[in-house]
């Protein structure tokens, strides 16, 4: 009996939209910071998170290329259950205990990301019929890329609502009233209820049959060699990844960071969640912008794009306006829309089935391995400023990451110039 592929399509989106439009992320810095962790505490916490990733990102995408991707995707719903729950019950001011459940948490994120990450879109892509493919592909990908920008609009927003406790008890009864360690969990209870989402979807998914599939743990590992061997003696993928790379590290930083931003700035708390909503309805004309552009201009042509942007985006955070400082931070984020439209073409494009979510497990590796490595020196340099006033470590870093970050991108585009350039 022949296996229905069809629906797999709108199961990826829902799967998509869930998985990553969490309702704590505009307040995850504080969220953490407000437990009762340092801000170099958090900054280590993605560090571990980071780290991970790396070391489960390549054997979770030759698993899910072998074992089968739905089986992967399922992993991941479960984990990121066990994730919200160390969160929940997380003591507030709770020392070693505290600091070993968020630990947990993001080992529990790490694990979940790997196994999620290129299993969910290889399993999609495989499902399209072979007819036509990459047109649907592209296709499918900014549908997903709209959707979820739609899906981040309500979380920002009910995740920013929902952490204000003045807000919350404004809405209940006097006899009702929560403390604010209360409060501050009901983001992460939405997420638990988009987690149970996200296993419902897998467990009703349809393997699509590929290549790899049936192989053997030995083929696991051999597939996983060749494939990170062939990714980076491939030319165009080598010069993808690593200008990617230097981009996504510094950008994604950020936006992991980007609610301290926002109290530096004079932000109040209850406005995250709105700007997280607003960079939602920005994303959502990205795809289409991304899609034009990559048609129109050359690979190379696009990341130079990328990074002048991120160069200007970067430069723009160093003043650190009251109110104003929204605009370059908004602008930044936005970037990182642009630059995984640019990734994902390229990739699907270059691998065929038999190692598509291996190769996507491998550009997972690399990337969280250079945001890991970014974390660890963000949070030197945090360390390394007097913090007095509140705010001066971050602004001192913001200050020196800019021109180390543009000598890197220029470096790299001219190795990249040259490295592409056709033999005689």
């Amino acid at each position: 009996m022949k296996t229905d592929l069809s629906k797999n399509a709108n199961r990826f989106i829902i799967f998509s939209v869930f998985f990553t439009a969490r309702a704590y992320y505009p307040v995850l810095a504080i969220l953490f910071l407000d437990l009762g962790l340092s801000l170099d505490q958090f900054v280590l916490l993605n560090l571990i998170w980071a780290a991970t990733i790396f070391v489960f990102e390549v054997p979770s995408g030759a698993l899910a290329d072998t074992i089968g991707r739905r089986r992967l995707l399922i992993a991941a719903s479960v984990l990121m259950i066990i994730e919200m729950l160390c969160l929940l019950l997380a003591p507030r001011d709770g020392g070693a205990v505290l600091f070993v459940l968020c630990v947990i948490n993001r080992i529990c994120s790490g694990l979940s990301e790997a196994c999620a990450s290129g299993a969910d879109e290889a399993l999609a892509y495989d499902s399209l019929p072979s007819e036509n493919r990459a047109h649907a592909w592209d296709k499918l990908l900014a549908t997903t890329m709209r959707w979820r920008s739609a899906g981040f609009v309500v979380a920002m927003i009910l995740g920013g609502l929902l952490y204000d406790p003045q807000i919350i008890n404004s809405l209940l009864a006097d006899n009702l009233q929560l403390s604010a360690n209360i409060v501050h969990r009901l983001p992460v209870a939405l997420v638990l209820c988009q987690a149970l989402v996200c296993l419902f979807i897998c467990l009703r998914m349809q393997e699509p049959i590929h290549a790899a599939a049936g192989s053997t743990l030995k083929n696991t590992v051999q597939l996983t060699l060749t494939t990170a061997r062939w990714a980076f003696t491939h030319r165009t993928i080598l010069v993808v990844i690593v200008i990617g790379v230097c981009i996504d590290s510094i950008v994604r930083n950020f936006a992991t960071i980007n609610s301290s931003y926002y109290r530096l700035i004079d932000l109040p708390e209850w406005t995250y969640g709105f700007l997280g909503a607003a960079l939602g309805v920005l994303s959502w004309f990205v795809p289409t912008i991304a899609k034009y552009l990559n048609n129109r201009f050359s690979m190379l042509a696009n990341l130079g794009l990328i990074a002048v942007a991120s160069i200007v985006g970067l430069a723009a955070l160093i003043p650190a306006w009251p109110i104003y400082g929204i605009i370059p931070a908004m602008f930044l984020m936005t970037i990182m829309g642009f630059l995984g439209f640019t990734i994902s073409r390229v990739l699907h494009q270059e691998a065929d089935s038999s190692k598509r979510a291996t190769l996507l497990s491998v550009k997972g590796l690399v990337f969280n391995l250079g945001y890991g490595l970014f974390s660890l020196g963000f949070s030197g340099l945090l360390a390394s400023f007097p913090d007095t006033p509140a705010g001066t470590a971050l602004r001192s870093s913001l200050l020196w990451q800019m021109p180390l970050f543009a000598l890197m991108i220029m470096g790299l585009f001219v190795w990249a110039n040259r490295y592409l350039r056709p033999r005689r």
